[in-house]
């Protein structure tokens, strides 16, 4: 089964590095060769390698994952991902699925209405993989070869490859991220907010009854799932849209400050050579000059 999951994938993806599939919310990856580490905001998804080995770094904490192990991202999650095992006949090969939280809730009221509170921790861990969930994602990707089913069918599979995540021996983070009125869930709202409002000034306490939580427990609860405070959060997507809009709409760095949200350029450069080493004129020429561009993007796995 899993050579067959493999074999599908290093099919669909010969000549790509990064497909978007036909089926919404899957995409197939493929590295022939090893990776520099590349900022990206991983959002909330089902990640599964195939082949090959994938290492991810997210505030500090380094996860790996090989064909044995899947990762789940309940929340945007700002980090750093490198593929460490890959070559031209044995690449990497991975699956990226982005979670519907509405279906998830669906689920929950099923499965588990009377979960268990999740463990501390970061709202990004590593599980086993098991056959059953293998199954369900080779039949998904299965109706690759068949589009005229792929309305029809891929709903029900997904739905399935849900099921057997909340029932996973990591389910209980996804529970505490897709619960109504649950403090993951407010936070995870919270950080919809920062997503859409980087640019704007930010009040914390603001922010934090705007999601119904005290200010220290929306503090503690968010530092818990991300691994930083909101104003550390807010200040990673305003230096990397920055990185982004002096790198692909060649603006100068102080047009770039602006617009994501900064009054001082001082300031800007400062905090921008703290996240990424270099000025912003340096790492923008470096990056320029032929090095592999490592930018910040949206990333399922």
């Amino acid at each position: 089964m899993r050579q067959t999951l493999a074999e599908r994938v290093a099919r669909w993806t010969e000549g790509v590095d990064h497909l978007i599939t036909a089926i919404p919310n899957l995409s197939l990856h493929r590295r022939e060769a090893a990776t520099q580490p590349m900022d990206c905001m991983v959002e909330p998804s089902f990640g599964l390698v195939v082949q090959g080995t994938k290492r991810l770094i997210q505030s500090g904490d380094v996860y790996l994952c090989d064909a044995n192990r899947f990762l789940i991202t309940s929340l945007d999650l700002p980090g750093s991902t490198q593929v460490i095992e890959a070559s031209r006949e044995r690449p990497f090969l991975g699956i990226g699925l982005k979670l519907d939280f509405r279906v998830m809730a669906e689920l929950m009221a099923q499965v588990a209405p009377d979960h268990e509170e999740a463990p501390a921790g970061r709202g990004l861990v590593v599980g086993d993989m098991t056959e059953p969930l293998y199954d369900a994602v080779n039949r998904l990707l299965a109706l690759l070869d068949d589009p005229n089913a792929i309305a029809v069918l891929a709903p029900s599979v997904e739905r399935e490859i849900y099921y057997r995540l909340l029932t996973s021996n990591q389910g209980a983070r996804l529970r505490q991220i897709a619960s109504a009125g649950s403090q993951g869930n407010r936070v995870s709202r919270a950080i919809q907010w920062l997503r859409t409002h980087y640019d704007e000034s930010l009040r914390v306490d603001d922010l934090a009854a705007q999601v119904q939580m005290s200010s220290s427990t929306f503090h503690h609860h968010f530092r818990q799932l991300t691994g930083m405070s909101p104003l550390q959060y807010q200040k990673w997507i305003r230096l990397n849209e920055a990185r982004r809009l002096m790198l692909s709409e060649r603006l100068d760095a102080a047009s770039a400050s602006f617009r994501v949200g900064y009054a001082s350029p001082t300031q800007f450069n400062r905090e921008y050579s703290r996240l990424f080493g270099n000025s912003p004129r340096r790492d923008i020429d470096s990056l320029r000059s032929g090095a592999e561009v490592v930018l910040s993007v949206a990333a399922t796995y």
